[in-house]
């Protein structure tokens, strides 16, 4: 909670000399190369069965392509806190899709209106006069960043259901390695005029985002995955816009208003309720 609470500011410091597609690539690249060199002395051995190789794929487009793809476009215009609030309608999406997907994590009444509530949430978030806070652009990458989280919950429930047997270091290193190598192209051909500017703070900050961000927190999630119900374990996210509005408004100066607040507040309860 704490880690990715954290991640939102620190791809916003990354932002200050890196663009934000080649953020990507150089943060999965990074932590990629980590587990690939830690995978010998556990032990692990790769691409053992079908649905191994075919989850790579699934987790590399959708979860560290698209998704993060999205994240870090949108975090050029949209202030950390709410890129996070935004991104905490992840677990909404998992619940929808288990219901249908995973067996055992089916939607009761009780779920379906939290699910609603938290819905309600994201609406008040949008309800806010955004020229607070960037003006049309900002609620143009807003509204696009909500496919972020819908395309990381299909991924999520994905190896859920098939990926029982796959190590954690396999399913996030190489899927992040694969992810980066999708999103070279793209940052070739959309920033290759841009300017790079590998100073202190956003250099800090990849490392940060790669180590700490990356490798440890997708190994530890995707090693729980494994052993908790996936709608349960997605709840981190509703706790991840409380740190990141806090970082980004005592470290970054961003905006903080009533209605993100208020949404906040109202996607927490929708999921407390849900999970009751």
């Amino acid at each position: 909670m704490l880690i990715w609470g954290s991640t939102w500011a620190a791809i916003r410091v990354s932002l200050e000399g890196i663009p934000p597609l080649t953020g990507v690539v150089l943060r999965f690249t990074l932590a990629c190369l980590l587990l690939l060199a830690l995978m010998p002395f556990f032990g692990v051995r790769l691409g053992r069965s079908p649905v191994e190789r075919r989850l790579w794929w699934i987790n590399a487009l959708l979860t560290f392509t698209i998704s993060y793809g999205l994240v870090y476009w949108g975090e050029q215009w949209v202030p950390s806190g709410l890129a996070a609030v935004l991104f905490a309608t992840f677990p909404l999406f998992v619940a929808v899709l288990a219901h249908f997907f995973l067996p055992g994590e089916r939607l009761r009444t009780g779920s379906f209106i939290g699910v609603l509530i938290g819905f309600v949430g994201v609406a008040v978030l949008f309800s806010e006069d955004l020229s607070a806070v960037g003006g049309p652009r900002t609620a143009f990458a807003a509204t696009l960043m909500l496919i972020a989280p819908f395309a990381s919950a299909i991924a999520n429930v994905a190896v859920k259901r098939w990926g029982a047997g796959v190590h954690p270091f396999s399913i996030s290193g190489v899927s992040m390695g694969l992810g980066a190598l999708l999103v070279v192209p793209l940052a070739w051909f959309g920033e290759r005029e841009r300017e790079i500017t590998f100073s202190a703070r956003p250099v800090l900050a990849v490392i940060y985002l790669a180590v700490i961000g990356s490798a440890l927190a997708f190994t530890v999630y995707y090693w729980l995955l494994r052993r908790l119900p996936a709608t349960s374990l997605s709840l981190i996210n509703y706790a991840t816009p409380v740190v990141a509005v806090l970082i980004g408004t005592l470290w970054l100066g961003e905006p903080f208003t009533l209605r993100i607040l208020i949404g906040a507040g109202l996607v927490v309860v929708g999921v407390a309720i849900s999970m009751r």
